[in-house]
């Protein structure tokens, strides 16, 4: 275990090299930082941080920076997630507020996230398959022809054109839709099929039956085929102010960005509420070792429905950004609910 006065100079490591992109060395850290001990000291802490791997020397530098392994101690034991301030969270909300549906929602997110962080966000869509039923409407659009529109709790909409199998009159159409809502309004997708399967037989004529049928399958494909996981990603530009901090070239990271898979791998599994920071190494992708990734979930009561996250250099402020998307992630979950 590390003494206090050390895990005090990592600290000030941390911060100095992540505020001027200088390595650090042990007079300047006596000089900015009050430590209480001799420039001595400070250099044989820095020699034992070195020794057990939380700082390293860069090839030519008399200073020293933080390795994956300093950056995941400092996270884990010595960084705060720093605030948001009043104004700020005002501005973020006033923002927010003016999404006129869930594209724009989205969009917005991954916007305000890439201004406040600086870095490349990434924002999942709500995912289908942890949603539940807000409305089933039904609306006659000729005598055998329906058109189904599925709204969620989160704010999506899928619409499907149906063609019955027989003309369907407005009373039954408006029978259907309201059996159809007493019974799905509120419940989990995963739920829908085993409550609608007989409801066909709550009618008589087997005209209407057929086309009760017809309608609960396409509710049902509906249901299914919207499971695919979608993303939104903005920001890359951000990655250029960062240049040195990738060795060599940036374009692994950019080709990693371009991957829907891995970067669904590192936002982790949605319904995981928690904040995740990924450094360096730990992001299983190769392309993404000189990265590090924060993320958390989103939702409404409670529950996350999607990820969101950063995606930058482990040269990070990262009390800054664990506050940032934290903060966002709270108000999106908020404009969700009251959508």
């Amino acid at each position: 275990m590390l003494s206090e006065r050390r895990l005090e100079v990592l600290r000030a490591i941390v911060q100095d090299y992540v505020g001027t992109e200088e390595p650090v060395g042990s007079k300047a850290l006596t000089e900015r930082h009050q430590l209480g001990v001799s420039p001595a000291t400070v250099r044989n802490d820095m020699a034992a941080l070195e020794e057990e791997g939380y700082i390293a020397q860069p090839h030519t530098s008399a200073g020293r920076i933080p390795t994956d392994k300093g950056y995941r101690l400092f996270v884990d034991r010595l960084a705060g997630v720093k605030p948001m301030t009043a104004p700020e969270r005002r501005a973020i909300q006033n923002f927010l507020e003016c999404a006129v549906d869930l594209d724009d929602v989205v969009a917005r997110t991954v916007r305000l996230l890439a201004q406040l962080t600086r870095q490349v966000a990434v924002v999942q869509y709500p995912s289908l398959t942890r949603s539940t039923v807000r409305h089933v409407e039904l609306l006659s659009m000729a005598p055998a022809r329906v058109m189904l529109v599925l709204i969620t709790d989160t704010g999506r909409v899928e619409q499907r054109m149906i063609d019955c199998p027989a003309p369907f009159g407005e009373a039954s159409l408006a029978d259907l839709r309201a059996r159809l809502n007493s019974r799905v309004v509120g419940r989990r997708f995963a739920d829908v099929p085993q409550l609608v399967q007989d409801l066909p037989e709550a009618f008589e004529e087997p005209e209407d039956r057929g086309t009760v049928s017809t309608v609960l399958s396409t509710l049902l494909e509906t249901l299914v085929e919207e499971t695919e996981e979608r993303l939104m990603i903005g920001g890359t530009a951000n990655l250029t102010r960062f240049g040195h901090d990738f060795p060599l070239t940036i374009r692994p990271v950019l080709e990693a960005l371009e991957e829907q898979v891995v970067l669904l791998k590192l936002l982790g599994e949605a319904k995981d509420p928690a904040m995740r920071v990924r450094i360096g190494h730990e992001n299983a992708y190769e392309g993404l070792n000189s990265t590090s990734v924060v993320s958390v979930g989103y939702g409404s009561g409670g529950e996350a429905v999607a990820k969101l996250g950063v995606v930058g250099p482990t040269r990070m402020d990262y009390p800054g950004t664990m506050g940032a998307v934290r903060a966002v992630a709270r108000y999106v979950g908020q404009i969700l609910a009251e959508s």
